[in-house]
């Protein structure tokens, strides 16, 4: 019987996955001055026992007023790299699951409220807020306050602490890095010609406002071991006339390809208020299909991906090389489990739960 698609391996630089599942980072909004705790090595420690090929840790802070809210993880310091590596420590010790982690600076979209609790923004004199950045002094809504335009001080500044970021993200042993350049973030700000006024060398033409984001890759890229797989997380479109759209979103992918990426996790939107989302199953897969089409390194497919079929189509057809789990995975962490045995496939488990293993599927689940 010839293996799924989906459980087909991939080799990614160095890194050998073992199926073609990944899990999307997911923020948490739980961590304690960017220093993640116990609900971190729940919530992680749980998904690393799911079966699949890769567990990615949530947006992660690469300087404190980078942060989405004042819960966010982050890696800026030695306190947060301790705490990450206790988590990390407890995990493996129980699962051999590749994890890697996605870096991120929030620029405008910065300092707000958990979203349980409304998610506004705090204005900077706030003791839960602080002053945020962007590439324009533009604010991301009218309820929103003033970002401040990022000198070249400013800019230094942040590219150093995505790649002294990396370099401990490396030191930690993580297997994987991704660079933020998706949902609106700073790295999409500088993209985007809605939120990028700028009339010096990061703004202007589409070579200018991929500059920063580009620096950036390439300071992480040198910044971690050779070995070591670098991707991007991008939105292909802002769903707003006039801005961030596929034309030049293929360009830039073609672009971190020749500076080393590893891979492109692709997405949509997050920019702007005013955007137009068609939500629906796969939605946004056209845009990885697009672009795959591009270029030569592993493409990964994200957006309400839920049916074993679905997934296993989009690798199959050859949509992409890999699909990525969120919401779908918080509500059945065994996901890749069921996939298995829908599909006729393998995973991975914990020996403590081979007994689990159904009498019909007697072949789904291999011991570690």
């Amino acid at each position: 019987m010839t293996t799924a698609a989906l459980f087909q391996p991939l080799k990614v630089r160095a890194l050998n996955l073992e199926n073609r599942i990944v899990i999307a980072p997911m923020c948490q909004y739980s961590a304690e001055e960017g220093c993640m705790n116990e609900w971190h090595l729940i919530h992680l420690g749980k998904l690393a026992l799911s079966g699949a090929a890769l567990l990615t840790i949530e947006a992660t802070a690469v300087v404190p007023e980078g942060r989405i809210t004042y819960a966010d993880t982050g890696l800026w310091n030695d306190l947060t790299y301790a705490a990450m590596g206790l988590i990390l420590e407890s995990i493996r010790r129980w699962s051999n699951t590749p994890i890697g982690i996605q870096l991120n600076h929030a620029g405008r979209k910065a300092a707000t409220e958990v979203p349980w609790k409304g998610g506004r923004q705090f204005p900077p004199t706030d003791a839960l807020g602080w002053q945020t950045f962007a590439p324009s002094q533009l604010r991301y809504s009218e309820a929103s306050y003033d970002p401040v335009a990022l000198d070249k001080d400013g800019l230094k500044h942040i590219r150093n602490a995505f790649a002294a970021a990396a370099r401990r993200a490396s030191k930690l042993g993580l297997d994987l890095v991704q660079i933020h350049a998706a949902h609106g973030y700073l790295l999409h700000q500088f993209l985007s010609p809605l939120t990028n006024l700028r009339d010096d060398a990061y703004g202007g033409s589409l070579e200018n406002r991929m500059r920063f984001p580009l620096e950036v890759f390439e300071a992480v890229r040198s910044a971690v071991p050779a070995e070591m797989p670098v991707s991007a997380r991008i939105s292909a479109t802002d769903w707003v006339d006039g801005g961030w759209n596929l034309e030049q979103t293929l360009q830039f992918s073609k672009e971190l390809e020749g500076r080393g990426c590893d891979a492109i996790h692709v997405s949509t939107g997050g920019l702007h208020p005013d955007q137009l989302i068609p939500v629906g199953p796969s939605y946004q897969v056209p845009f990885a299909r697009a672009v795959k089409q591009e270029v030569n390194i592993p493409v990964v497919a994200v957006g309400l991906i839920a049916s074993f079929d679905q997934a296993e189509a989009i690798v199959g057809t050859g949509d992409a090389d890999l699909v990525a789990l969120a919401r779908t995975i918080l509500y059945e962490p065994n996901w890749p489990w069921h996939a298995a045995a829908h599909l006729g496939g393998k995973v991975h488990v914990p020996r403590q739960y081979l007994r689990s293993q159904p009498s019909r599927y007697p072949d789904l689940l291999e011991g570690y």
